[in-house]
């Protein structure tokens, strides 16, 4: 296992450097001049020169690329353009409340997913589950900006829809940014289960004559859930990297609302942070969903 652990984290840092350069790629070719940005346009044409060789924006596109690299490697995300601070204390500053609002809606979507995807398996055909199934692709299918403007309509008198003044201003953040996780993990339940009730290790537990409830939770769901915990881990880190719209209508300050500011601010070193941030918990959360299903399922042997 550790040799696997340590391969599989080699193997990220190219993909993580080709993201960097990518991302670094990309925004050095949009429109927009740094220093127009950050001192309007009342500059002299001296001042605008110095400024330039200061920020070494005249350098070669790989020698600026190298730099940022070196710089990355030591925690530095570079300096905002528009709000003249650390990127990485701004994403620092930012993270706790997307870490607290992802935490939330991944509980949410996992408490409410599961149990609807195991009802909905022992009810096959029936109307609980269709209803079951039709309200989760409601769920997977409903834009989340969309589902956000309607819930804040509803409960606008009832709960907070804008900003963190309390753990009350995350219930609803928590259920829009859920919703969709929830559907999605109902049916990944539904049909992972079917598929192990066919198997012949079931029959013969009913055979044995334990009760159907016995028969479900302690022995199909321990295997019907080896792919969803997996999934899980995954999910996970993309509600992390995810939260852009729903923070944004909520008005929430987290990583998404950072991003959102960076983009209306044309502020490519806050935007080239946040997204190279974003991509990183991506990576971590793949490495963690491919430990944890060799951890998880003793018939899986990692070479």
């Amino acid at each position: 296992m550790p040799k696997y652990i340590a391969k599989r984290v080699l193997v990220t840092i190219p993909v993580l450097l080709g993201i960097v350069l990518l991302i670094f790629f990309m925004l050095q070719v949009v429109p927009g001049d740094p220093v127009t940005v950050m001192m309007k346009e009342h500059l002299k044409e001296d001042v605008v020169q110095n400024l330039r060789q200061t920020m070494h924006l005249d350098d070669p596109f790989f020698i600026r690329y190298l730099r940022y690299v070196w710089d990355l490697l030591q925690g530095d995300l570079g300096m905002s353009w528009k709000l003249n601070r650390p990127v990485t204390n701004l994403i620092a500053q930012a993270f706790p409340y997307t870490c607290r609002l992802a935490i939330a809606a991944a509980l949410f979507s996992w408490i409410l997913g599961i149990p609807v995807g195991m009802i909905s398996a022992v009810k096959k055909n029936t109307l609980i589950d269709h209803l079951s199934m039709g309200v989760s692709l409601f769920g997977v299918s409903m834009p989340v900006f969309w589902v956000a403007l309607i819930l804040q309509n509803a409960f606008k008198n009832v709960l907070p829809v804008s900003g963190v003044k309390s753990w009350q201003s995350y219930i609803l953040p928590t259920i829009v940014l859920g919703w969709s996780s929830a559907g999605r993990i109902a049916r990944l339940t539904r049909s992972n289960l079917l598929e192990v009730l066919r198997e012949d290790y079931i029959r013969t537990a009913r055979s044995k004559g334990l009760s159907p409830l016995r028969v479900i939770t302690g022995h199909a769901m321990k295997n019907a859930l080896i792919p969803v915990i997996t999934v899980m881990a995954i999910q996970l880190s993309s509600l992390l990297s995810g939260a852009v719209i729903t923070e944004s209508v909520f008005a929430m300050p987290g990583v998404g609302s950072l991003a959102v500011t960076a983009i209306n601010n044309r502020d490519m070193p806050l935007l080239q942070g946040t997204v190279i941030f974003t991509a990183l918990l991506i990576i971590a959360g793949n490495l963690v969903a491919d430990i944890l299903y060799s951890l998880i399922d003793p018939r899986i042997r990692v070479e």
